[in-house]
């Protein structure tokens, strides 16, 4: 390739740079002074920049813009590393506009990594996007990153805040880059881009992109955007406030999440009040993803109902309102969600609904990023106690008692301190010295709690919502005075006067949702008993659950019961409903229950009143012929069973005659969690010849 004239006259490359903008974001366009100042470090040799922008600066102009000019002076390819799959795509899309061709590397398209791989061998990219894990995946590190290395014309960075120990959203794969910029050719440029880093993050950033870096922060206010915090007493009225204040909004929007679960439950009620609503998150089919997000960007749906896992989100500059169901554990990580909204209208609403698990919550995500010594300290002996010779996660959880997500996180956090490794489908030890860094995770963890009391103040709304907001992101501009525009500064308050009608129709919604009791079908791995998988008929059928844990529909309910050690009418009712719409394949025709040290006279009375509701007899059959203790207070499968395994027995004298035993039995529990204790059940009573068992728990976790 003849490099052009572009690649050492900077009167040149500007005057490109504003011609590329324009064949990019229209005629209209003008390059910021900032983007044009990133773009001549990123197109120049050697150079590192950090840019600090608000969403919709236009941080992925800056290194559309920088490629072309790179690949037009005859230099490689670039290299973007980002968390956010939905804005890969859309970034891959513009690039692509500008003639820059461009492809992406994640998870969700695996048909498709032998020919973009191809098409890096031959020259043929221009830009490829890549998620963080792949860093870590041994065929691209074995077969891919040393062709782009060695040519490697620009390494972008996006999401920076991700890299620091001290980023509210720092991902364990993302150290991996720092390695990555260690290795590189001093003239490859490097350039770094996030919407949320404070003085802290930044600082921590450019250390690690190395000598003499150029660092462009910008405001952070967003002059459209109009913050207001509605305090609400249960999910019902947050649902209720939803239901009334969407139809209010013109354009779409976004409603965030914490959980999985949640965003099934709004969408779910949103949809039975007329809004077009759908839930996206972690859970979401890749296939679905796409239309999703398509749909989103087409206007096609009104609100898009997500998790983290959307991120940034889809690339669509007319959001007009993001209302979030629970608080996100940091204002950082609460600005950047609101910054989807407002981009290319006059006015857009951002609002926190905060709910009373919102702690809860981060307490348990912030534990999966910070493993205790402890638990280092066992994964690292029980690797060691190998040999030397691999070491599978299933076999690791039994000797962990952790969870598979975090036990996975956390050996992740190892390969990247270089104390194991990856070989084959297990583990190693690695010959590597390793020390825990207990002061790193104590300076995190007080970082990460002066977030979370900073979060909890912005939702009391003393102050100014935009400037708190500045303040935390250690905006300069913060203290010139308040936006004018929040709840706060105007003191209009909230524009939702709740509909009585509108909250009963939520609560009335929580009590008829249908929560499902999956069968387990898999022993858990890495006990000697019991192994394999659980044959059909010994296994429980699928159950169901009368609530789920702090919901704001039967789980006061249970709560109450709970408390009086036995059930009101309020209760049965709401169980008898919950049998009314279980679609079984055929009708129980007795009643158990699981004894429980804790709970015990609580089912024994509920089944009794099942019973006689149904005109059905009650047999207690079970016993607990081994105490323990409560499932609650272990974290894997593996120990889980271990724990409930043996602890039970059927008492055969106490068996209904065989006409009976043979037809379906409908076993009580209280709370279900892992599902263990209900699975070792079903197995004890289908051994002892009973019919199907059907599992009815009053609350799942």
């Amino acid at each position: 390739m003849t490099p052009t004239p572009t690649a050492t006259d900077p009167e040149a490359r500007a005057a490109r740079a504003q011609e590329l903008l324009e064949a990019l974001a229209g005629p209209e366009a003008v390059l910021r002074p900032e983007q044009l100042t990133a773009i001549e470090v990123a197109a120049g040799d050697g150079g590192r920049a950090l840019v600090v922008q608000r969403t919709g600066f236009g941080k992925s102009a800056i290194y559309f813009i920088a490629t072309k000019l790179r690949r037009e002076a005859g230099h490689g390819p670039t290299l973007v590393v980002s968390p956010l799959l939905a804005l890969m795509r859309d970034q891959v899309a513009a690039a692509e506009r500008l003639g820059v061709r461009s492809a992406t590397i994640n998870s969700t398209n695996l048909d498709d990594w032998d020919a973009i791989e191809e098409q890096v061998a031959a020259g043929e990219l221009d830009l490829l996007c890549i998620s963080p894990e792949r860093l870590n995946n041994p065929g691209f590190v074995r077969r891919v990153l040393p062709r782009l290395s060695a040519g490697l014309g620009l390494l972008v960075v996006d999401e920076a805040h991700c890299i620091s120990d001290w980023g509210h959203d720092f991902r364990p794969d993302y150290r991996r880059i720092r390695d990555a910029i260690a290795g590189l050719s001093p003239e490859t440029p490097v350039l770094a881009t996030t919407a949320t880093a404070n003085e802290r993050v930044c600082t921590d950033v450019a250390e690690q992109l190395g000598a003499e870096v150029t660092v462009l922060r910008g405001t952070l206010d967003r002059e459209s955007l109009h913050l207001g915090v509605a305090a609400l007493p249960t999910m019902a009225h947050r649902l209720a406030w939803l239901a009334q204040r969407i139809p209010e909004v013109e354009g779409t929007g976004i409603v965030y999440c914490l959980t999985v679960a949640q965003t099934d439950l709004v969408a779910e009620h949103l949809r039975a009040e007329g809004i077009d609503a759908v839930a996206y998150s972690s859970a979401t089919d890749p296939d679905d993803r796409l239309r999703l997000e398509d749909d989103f960007k087409a206007n096609r749906v009104k609100a898009l109902v997500a998790t983290s896992a959307l991120g940034m989100g889809v690339d669509k500059p007319d959001v007009t309102f993001v209302f979030h169901v629970g608080a996100p554990p940091s204002p950082i990580a609460y600005y950047q969600q609101v910054g989807r909204a407002g981009r290319s209208v006059p006015r857009a609403d951002a609002w926190l609904l905060p709910g009373e698990q919102d702690r809860a919550i981060w307490s348990w995500f912030a534990a999966v990023g910070l493993p205790p010594e402890d638990l280092c300290r066992r994964v690292l002996d029980a690797l060691g106690d190998a040999g030397g010779e691999p070491v599978g996660v299933a076999d690791l959880e039994r000797t962990v008692d952790l969870r598979r997500g975090r036990l996975e996180t956390l050996l992740k956090v190892l390969d990247v301190d270089g104390a194991v490794a990856k070989e084959g489908r297990g583990w190693v030890l690695t010959d590597r010295p390793w020390h825990y860094d207990r002061e790193r995770v104590e300076r995190v963890e007080a970082a990460r709690r002066d977030e979370a009391d900073a979060m909890v103040a912005y939702a009391e709304g003393s102050t100014c919502l935009m400037r708190s907001l500045r303040r935390s992101l250690d905006d300069p501009g913060a203290d010139l005075g308040p936006c004018g525009r929040c709840t706060v500064c105007t003191g209009e308050g909230d524009p939702v006067a709740l509909d009585p009608a509108a909250v009963r129709r939520a609560v009335e919604h929580l009590r008829g949702v249908d929560v499902p009791i999956p069968p387990r079908k898999q022993w858990a791995r890495g006990l000697a008993e019991p192994r394999g998988n659980i044959k059909a008929d010994v296994r429980a059928e699928e159950g169901r659950a009368l609530a789920r844990v702090d919901d704001a529909g039967w789980w006061p309910v249970v709560t109450a019961a709970t408390a009086a050690g036995a059930p009101d009418d309020e209760l049965v009712d709401g169980i008898a409903a919950t049998l009314k719409r279980w679609p079984w394949e055929a009708r129980p025709t007795w009643v158990a229950w699981v004894p429980s040290e804790a709970h015990g006279p609580l089912l024994e009375a509920t089944a009794e009143r099942l019973g006689a509701l149904g005109k059905l007899p009650v047999h207690p059959v079970l016993t607990r012929v081994r105490p323990g203790p409560p499932q609650s207070s272990q974290q894997n499968s593996a120990h889980r069973l271990g724990n409930v395994w043996g602890a039970f027995a059927v008492d055969e004298g106490a068996l209904p005659d065989a006409a009976v035993r043979r037809g379906p039995v409908l076993v009580l529990d209280d709370t279900w969690d892992s599902g263990w204790t209900m699975t070792v059940v079903a197995h004890l009573l289908r051994t002892a010849g009973t019919g199907p068992v059907l599992p009815l728990a009053l609350a799942r976790r």
